[in-house]
C-alpha cells in the first residue's frame, strides 16, 4: 500500500508465524495418522459378521423404561416436576435481566463449595457465562431430584438410575465444551486455536493408550521416587512377593507388622513419597514392616481362587516371617479388600483351632483400613453388581481369564467422574495442556488385573449375597466362616467421605467381631483419609471408646481430634511418647536387617511383581 511505502512501515500480517504454521501442519499430520489407525482398529474390534455389536450390560434401558413408566402412571407428579423447573428458569431469566441492568440479585442456583468446575472468575463475572452456569445447575438439580423422588422404583433400580443420571448430567456440564467454557475460549483466542489442535493430539494419544492421562507418567519410576523405601524381597510364590523393609530405629517391637494391601491396586499407595509413606512412618516408630506385593495376574492365573489368595498370601507370609525372624506372633493390617481377606482368614484360623488343630501362628492384633466385612451398604460400586451384570462380567472374564485393569480403573474413576474424568478432559483436550506430575494419580493409573475365578467368587459372595457376615455364609477350604468367633483385638479406621467402603457399613462389620474393638473415623475419603501423615496436619479424626449398636450413636458420642489418626493407631498398638499403650507390639528387641535372618534376600524392594503394568484397553477386547 502506498501509505506503508511512504512511512516505511510494513503491513500488519494476520497470518500466524511460519514456525506456528509448521507446528500446526505437523500436529494435523499426526492427528490424521492416529485417527485413521484408531478408527480401523475400533471397527475391527466391534464388528461381527452382521455389523456392529453393542450390549446393554448395565441394564440401563430397562431401568430407565421403568422410571419413565412410573412418570406416565403419575402424570400430575411429572407435570409438577416440569412446573418447578420452568419456574426456576423463569426466575433465572428475570434475575439475569435485572443483573444486566445493574441491580444486585441473588443467584437462583450456585455450585457447591467443592465444585471446581466453575472456579474461573468469568463464570461469576460475565453475564452470559453466569447464565449458562445457573441454567445448567437448575436443570441438573431437577433431574437428580426427579430420580431421587422416583419411589415407585425398586431400591436397586433407583440407585442405578440415579448414578447414571449423574454421569449424564456431569458429562453435559458447560465446562466440558469449548464454546461454553470461558477459560477454554480465552485460551483458544490467545493461542489461535493451537490448544484445540494439541488437545486433539492428546485425545488420540489417550485413545491409543486406552485411558485418560492423569499425570506425567515420565516423572515417576517405581523404586526411584515412588515405592522407594529400602528393603528386600525375602519370599515369593505365584501370587505375591513378600517385602521386608530396612529398620529405621536401633530397636524394634518384637512382633513384626504384616500389611495385606488390596490386590485390586498396587501396594505402594502406602509408600508413595518419603513424607507420605505409611510404611516408612511405621518403620520409624519401631515396627519391623513386611508388605505383600501382589502379582499382576494374567490368563495363566485365571483359576486362582479366593482361597488361593488366603493360602498363598497372608498365610504363606506368616510362615515366611517365622522363617525369617523366628517369630510366630504378628500384628496384621488389611487395607480395603486386603481387610476383607484378613477378616476371612482370622475366621478360618479360629474355626481350625476350634476343630482341634493347634494354631501355627498367633495374630496379636488386626487393623482394618476402610475394609468391608458387612457389605449391606456397598457404596456406589453396588450399581455395577447385580445378577445380569455379573453374568456378563463372568462371561468376559472367562474369555481371557481375568478382568482387565482398564475396566477396573474406569469403574473406580466413574465414582468421581468430575475429578477423575472431566477435569482431565478439560485440561488435556480443551486446553491442550499436559497433565501435572502427581504421585497419587500415577499410582491410580497403574492398574491391576483380577483373576476370573477369584473375582467372580468375591463379587458374588461378598457384594451380591453379602454372605461373609452370616455364620457359615462363606466356606473356604471346607471350613465355614463365622466372623463372630474372632476374638483378636482389632482397630478399625474408616473415612467420613468414603464412596467405596462407606463407614456406616464398615462400622457394621466392626461390630461382628467378639474381641475388643476400637473404631476410629478419619476425615476425607478412601485414599486421602488413609494416606494422611501427621506432619501434613490435614483433616481430623473422630474417636469413641465405645461401640454402640448404630453408627449414628457412635458418631453422637465421638470426640473430634485434629490431625492424623496414625498417632492414635500407634498409641493403640504400642508406645507413643513414652506412654504405655496396649503393647500389641511386644517388648523392644534389636533391629532386624532384611535378608540377614532365616530367609536370604531375593532382590531389592520394591521387587519385580509391582513393576508389571497392565496393558491398555486393547486387552479388554
Amino acid at each position: 500500500m502506498p501509505g506503508h511505502a511512504a512511512t516505511g512501515q510494513r503491513p500488519v500480517s494476520t497470518e500466524p508465524p511460519v514456525e506456528d504454521r509448521e507446528e500446526a501442519a505437523r500436529v494435523f499430520a499426526e492427528v490424521a495418522h492416529k485417527s485413521s489407525r484408531l478408527l480401523a482398529e475400533f471397527m475391527q474390534r466391534h464388528a461381527d459378521g452382521n455389523g456392529f455389536k453393542f450390549n446393554d450390560e448395565f441394564g440401563l434401558a430397562q431401568a430407565f423404561m421403568e422410571l419413565w413408566a412410573g412418570f406416565l402412571l403419575n402424570p400430575w407428579k411429572f407435570a409438577e416436576l416440569q412446573a418447578k423447573i420452568a419456574f426456576d428458569h423463569a426466575a433465572l431469566w428475570q434475575r439475569s435481566w435485572l443483573r444486566l441492568w445493574g441491580q444486585a440479585v441473588v443467584p437462583v442456583a450456585e455450585p457447591a463449595k467443592d465444585d471446581r468446575r466453575f472456579r474461573h472468575e468469568d463464570w461469576e463475572a460475565h453475564f452470559l457465562f453466569d447464565y449458562i452456569k445457573q441454567s445448567y445447575l437448575i436443570t441438573a438439580r431437577h433431574l437428580r431430584q426427579s430420580v431421587a423422588g422416583a419411589d415407585h422404583l425398586p431400591e436397586e433400580t433407583r440407585r442405578k438410575v440415579d448414578f447414571f443420571t449423574r454421569q449424564y448430567v456431569d458429562a453435559l456440564a458447560p465446562s466440558n465444551f469449548a464454546l461454553t467454557n470461558p477459560q477454554v475460549l480465552r485460551e483458544t483466542l490467545r493461542s489461535g486455536g493451537q490448544n484445540l489442535l494439541k488437545g486433539m493430539s492428546n485425545l488420540l494419544d489417550d485413545l491409543e493408550r486406552g485411558r485418560i492421562s492423569m499425570t506425567d507418567e515420565s516423572a515417576f519410576e517405581v523404586g526411584r521416587n515412588v515405592a522407594a523405601m529400602p528393603g528386600k524381597v525375602v519370599f515369593q510364590n505365584e501370587l505375591m512377593q513378600l517385602i521386608q523393609y530396612a529398620p529405621l530405629t536401633e530397636t524394634v517391637y518384637r512382633r513384626p507388622l504384616l500389611i495385606i494391601p488390596p490386590w485390586i491396586n498396587k501396594y505402594y499407595i502406602l509408600d508413595l513419597r518419603e513424607d507420605n509413606s505409611f510404611i516408612r512412618w511405621a518403620s520409624s516408630q519401631g515396627h519391623t514392616v513386611f508388605v505383600i506385593s501382589w502379582v499382576n495376574p494374567d490368563e495363566k492365573l485365571a483359576g486362582k481362587s479366593f482361597e488361593d489368595y488366603m493360602f498363598e498370601g497372608p498365610l504363606a507370609a506368616l510362615e515366611a516371617i517365622e522363617r525369617a525372624l523366628g517369630e510366630r506372633e504378628v500384628n496384621l493390617i488389611g487395607y480395603c479388600l486386603g481387610g476383607t481377606l484378613l477378616g476371612a482368614m482370622l475366621a478360618w484360623m479360629t474355626q481350625k483351632e476350634a476343630a482341634g488343630e493347634p494354631p501355627r501362628h498367633r495374630v496379636a492384633s488386626a487393623t482394618f483400613f476402610v475394609a468391608l466385612l458387612d457389605f449391606a451398604i456397598p457404596g456406589e460400586l453396588g450399581v455395577f453388581i447385580d445378577e445380569a451384570q455379573l453374568d456378563n462380567l463372568e462371561r468376559r472374564m472367562a474369555e481371557r481369564g481375568y478382568l482387565a485393569g482398564s475396566e477396573m480403573a474406569t469403574t473406580f474413576n466413574l465414582l468421581r467422574a468430575n475429578d477423575l474424568v472431566w477435569s482431565f478432559v478439560i485440561n488435556n483436550y480443551l486446553l491442550g495442556k499436559e497433565p501435572f506430575p502427581f504421585d497419587l494419580l500415577y499410582w491410580n493409573s497403574d492398574s491391576t488385573r483380577m483373576p476370573a475365578r477369584m473375582h467372580g467368587f468375591y463379587l458374588r459372595n461378598m457384594y451380591l449375597k453379602n454372605a461373609l457376615k452370616d455364620p457359615g455364609g462363606v466356606t473356604l477350604a471346607g471350613v465355614p466362616l463365622d466372623l463372630r468367633t474372632i476374638r483378636v483385638p482389632a482397630y478399625f479406621v474408616s473415612t467420613a467421605e468414603d464412596h467405596i467402603a462407606p463407614w456406616h457399613s464398615t462400622y457394621r462389620g466392626a461390630r461382628l467381631l467378639s474381641g475388643p474393638v476400637r473404631f476410629v473415623l478419619g476425615g476425607s475419603g478412601h485414599i486421602a483419609g488413609i494416606v494422611n501423615p501427621p506432619a501434613a496436619t490435614k483433616y481430623c479424626y473422630w474417636e469413641n471408646a465405645g461401640l454402640p449398636e448404630t453408627p449414628e450413636q457412635w458418631q453422637a458420642g465421638a470426640s473430634r481430634r485434629e490431625g492424623s489418626w496414625w498417632k492414635d493407631w500407634q498409641a493403640w498398638i504400642g508406645v507413643l511418647n513414652g506412654e504405655q499403650g496396649e503393647q500389641h507390639g511386644g517388648e523392644r528387641v534389636p533391629a532386624r536387617v532384611p535378608g540377614a535372618g532365616g530367609l536370604p534376600a531375593i532382590e531389592d524392594a520394591p521387587g519385580s511383581y509391582v513393576r508389571v503394568r497392565a496393558g491398555n484397553a486393547q486387552e479388554g477386547g
